[in-house]
């Protein structure tokens, strides 16, 4: 009894390769991605929501009293700084203007900036100020909301 004819040789498996991937990566894979997609996704609508909620806020205010306004506009851009710059929401004056021209590339204007930095002293029927100095004061907001929220 020969058994060696029916012995064949040993064939070596061929090496194994990175690709095609297991469908088990291929989930982690996508589920990573989709992580980081959503995680954005999240910032970007807070930030918006952010944004939208102050100009909704800003669009809310009546320019008739300027310096009612003027107040008012003061305080939404502190509680803007308060947020994303603590160390501005305490500053006043010329200081407190140098700080909003210096996150903006539009400037505000001289009359605007009187307006912001004396309305808070100022009695409210006070008409030193036109509707007119309001709704700049209104714009130059817009645009520095827009510019840093």
């Amino acid at each position: 009894m020969d058994n060696l004819p029916e012995i064949r040789d040993i064939h070596i498996p061929d090496g194994v390769s990175l690709f095609p991937i297991a469908y088990g990566w291929w989930v982690i894979l996508i589920g990573l991605i989709g992580a980081f997609l959503l995680i954005k996704f999240i910032a970007f609508a807070i930030r918006t929501s952010k944004r939208l909620y102050a100009l909704k806020q800003l669009k809310n205010i009546n320019t008739d009293k300027p310096v009612v306004a003027a107040i008012k506009f003061s305080e939404l851009l502190r509680r803007i700084c308060h947020f994303k710059f603590r160390e501005a929401s305490a500053l006043y004056g010329e200081d407190w203007i140098n700080f909003l021209n210096e996150h903006t590339s539009h400037k505000i204007a001289d009359d605007c900036a009187k307006l912001l930095v004396y309305a808070p002293f100022m009695n409210v029927d006070d008409k030193s100020y036109s509707p007119q100095t309001a709704e700049e004061l209104k714009s130059f907001c817009k645009y520095w909301i827009g510019a840093n929220l």
